[in-house]
């Protein structure tokens, strides 16, 4: 006799499951396309990519990258941006962290009140602040500075990676910090040897996006810096567009410099991004 075991089970066709994997594959087609588009036409002269944009480069040239780094100095660019988006991810994760920690640890008067203001301001559009947070700037002196960046930009980003914090901390076993407290440790020694460690993949997640979404924010450097030489990579990619709008081999090459860290992040760093969403949701 055949043991149950040794018989192999054919798996069973779901039209729904292939009707799923059709939908995904035509999703990462029609996502990952542009890139290799924009990718190809970037070695490409500027005739050449208004004539044949579709097709492999003919004549495989580096001209648009000498020129990126040459007459458009985006290597001055990147470092604004890093400066920029760094400074934000490293500001917001330290506020946020502390938020998280005394709304997920601590009872006070005017919690819930709290909470609901951090949630709601989820819901305001970036866009409808600008004018005023301009206005304000100008007054104490500060456009045309990163600064002038960096502030919007942590403001706009702290209450998402409140939430994502808050999420995650609610998780964490409270027995922990109590055995840490009844040998001594105080609250700032309790937060940084074992909340900040035991919150690592929620803080990289978070870090990630909010790195991203500055990296790529143009409406706020596009209006609080105005001086060249302090454009982030952004706002010098919409000068080449109007400026050299003719350019599309140059504007290919630039755009290429400009998405191919943000891919890179993605490449390295997909994981923690799926395990600090996931352990938040799960744990929240």
């Amino acid at each position: 006799m055949i043991s149950s075991t040794g018989i192999k089970r054919h798996k069973e066709y779901h039209p729904g499951k292939a009707a799923v994997y059709f939908i995904l594959v035509l999703w990462t087609v029609t996502t990952v396309f542009p890139f290799v588009w924009v990718i190809g036409n970037s070695f490409k002269p500027s005739s050449e990519v208004v004539n044949t944009s579709f097709s492999l480069p003919r004549e495989f040239t580096l001209k648009n990258y000498t020129n990126a780094f040459g007459k458009q100095n985006i290597l001055e660019s990147y470092k604004n941006s890093l400066l920029i988006s760094g400074t934000v991810m490293i500001v917001t994760m330290f506020l946020a962290s502390m938020m998280a920690f005394a709304m997920t640890r601590y009872q006070f008067k005017g919690k819930a009140a709290v909470n609901a203001v951090i949630l709601s301001s989820l819901m305001i559009p970036a866009f409808s602040t600008v004018i005023p947070v301009f206005k304000r700037m100008g007054e104490f002196g500060l456009l045309n500075l990163p600064i002038s960046v960096i502030l919007p930009q942590v403001a706009g980003n702290l209450s998402f990676a409140t939430v994502v914090m808050m999420g995650f901390m609610r998780g964490i076993p409270s027995a922990l910090e109590e055995a840490a407290y009844m040998e001594g440790a105080g609250v700032g020694r309790v937060f940084a040897h074992i909340i900040i460690p035991l919150s690592r993949p929620s803080i990289a997640t978070a870090s990630i996006f909010c790195f991203l979404w500055s990296y790529n924010d143009l409406l706020t450097q596009l209006i609080m810096i105005r001086k060249r030489s302090r454009y982030p990579i952004g706002v010098l990619l919409n000068e080449i567009s109007s400026k050299y709008g003719t350019d599309y081999g140059l504007m290919a090459a630039s755009v290429t410099l400009i998405i191919v860290p943000v891919l890179i992040v993605y490449v390295f760093l997909q994981k923690y991004i799926m395990k600090g969403l996931t352990a938040g949701a799960l744990k929240g």
